[in-house]
């Protein structure tokens, strides 16, 4: 199905034009009958995804196989006992290690696709491709239940990429372009942090308030027309985009309010500053937030890569975990790390890859922390070198299931289609093993 593309001011224009009321034609057919849906207490209210782009290696994160012999763990052959006896992390993650207890770890994930666009659309949206339809990823569907056709009310979108648009799959599937995430652009490490349609580099406030002047000083047919209801809309709209650009919604993206020994600590890394970023994007109440995390995707010099890598992640996500629990946010939040798929367990040393790993779906790892998540567990596990799931295997479905749920949203209910297709959230049981199945972490 051939889904939409607009561009992200055009997004922007659209997601405050909503919270303004101003939505027209047919946001009437995208909103969700809440009531009618059976729904568990939520106990989630936002979720940050850290999207390993590419694929992380499981044993070289949280799988290691430090037995397995040089072929499979190269340099990255030993361990780390964490602050929760009995479970051991790969040793090139000590900040992670020291946050055990809020995290849960997911050893047996498996889907056996090894195809970047088709594994990220199973990890993002739980459905398997090629049925004809493209279906809206969690994030999508986070904006659809929570967003601003459900009482969401803050100037910033609900669905923000942090920075650029994950681009492998439409993540907002037959939904439509309304519920597209809003991706930032810029980089949050540098001195300004130049967010698309919102900072604009070297534009200053001052200049800003003279533009809109200019904007309104020939602004003729709207003099001429003052009670048009459609130009009442459009100056709605634009009252609530220069809210943004303009008012207090526009320091949230200033991260020169936070202290330079915080920012240290996340790492003065394009990540580092990004999980920074979401946490302040979280305390706005903004419901979903991908932080887009490429570089994973390491077919040549794997080993070369890992060293910049891991420390980089290993320190952003840990203080993530530890800034959210220290203001009483991990609670309420969900963290989802991984990616598509895992890396192949065992390394291809010869030329032209000179120590590589490939795409490897059929087993892998991911973390679940918050928002009701039970930390300081394990589920599931894999053989001795990382090949296959021995023990407790979760399915895409099984994941997304289980954080819909933590969310109070019905992995059961319906989605609007433009086909009047009776779809639901996530697979009907007997089309795949299940939804919400990580019953013994919740």
């Amino acid at each position: 199905m051939e889904t939409t593309r607009i561009s992200r001011r055009e997004f922007l224009r659209w997601s405050l034009a909503g919270a303004a009321g101003l939505i027209l034609g047919d946001l009437a057919r995208h909103t969700p009958l809440l009531a009618a849906q059976p729904r568990p207490a939520p106990r989630a209210r936002s979720v940050i995804q850290v999207w390993m782009w590419g694929g992380p290696s499981h044993l070289d994160t949280f799988d290691p196989k430090p037995n397995a012999g040089n072929d499979y763990t190269g340099p990255l052959n030993t361990v780390v006992e964490t602050n929760v006896k009995g479970i051991v992390i790969n040793a090139a993650l000590p900040m992670l290690a020291l946050q055990a207890d809020k995290y849960a770890i997911i050893r047996g994930m498996a889907h056996g696709n090894n195809g970047h666009e088709t594994a990220a659309y199973m990890m993002q949206t739980g459905h398997a491709p090629g049925v004809g339809l493209v279906y809206p990823s969690l994030g999508a569907i986070v904006s659809y239940f929570k967003g601003y056709s459900n009482g969401y009310t803050g100037l910033i979108p609900p669905y923000i990429t942090l920075t650029e648009s994950q681009g492998r799959f439409a993540e907002e599937g037959f939904l439509g372009p309304l519920y597209k995430p809003f991706a930032t652009g810029g980089d949050p490490n540098q001195k300004i942090f130049t967010v698309d349609g919102v900072v604009a580099a070297g534009i200053t406030e001052q200049r800003q308030r003279d533009r809109r002047d200019l904007l309104h000083g020939l602004d003729t047919l709207g003099k001429a027309m003052p009670t048009e209801p459609a130009f009442a809309q459009l100056d709605a709209c634009e009252e609530k985009a220069y809210e943004l650009i303009l008012g207090d919604a526009r320091k949230v993206f200033d991260l020169s309010q936070e202290p330079d020994e915080l920012r240290d600590r996340y790492g003065r890394s394009k990540f580092g500053q990004s999980c920074l970023m979401a946490r302040r994007l979280v305390e706005q109440g903004v419901p979903f937030i991908t932080i887009n995390y490429g570089g994973w995707d390491t077919h040549k010099q794997h080993f070369e890569a890992m060293r910049q890598k891991l420390p980089e992640f290993d320190r952003g996500l840990a203080t993530l975990l530890q800034d959210l629990a220290d203001r009483g946010l991990l609670d309420t939040t969900i963290v989802w790390a991984g990616g598509e798929f895992g890396r192949t367990p065992k390394v291809d040393w010869d030329a032209p890859w000179n120590g590589g790993r490939g795409h490897f779906g059929p087993c892998f790892s991911v973390l679940l922390a918050g928002g009701g998540f039970r930390g300081g567990t394990v589920v599931g596990a894999s053989d001795a070198k990382g090949e296959k799931v021995v023990e407790r295997p979760v399915y895409p479905q099984d994941l997304i299931g289980s954080i819909l749920e933590l969310l109070g949203i019905n992995p059961d209910a319906p989605l609007p289609n433009n086909r009047g297709l009776d779809l639901k959230v996530m697979p009907a049981s007997e089309d795949g093993p299940g939804r919400g199945r990580l019953k013994e972490i919740i």
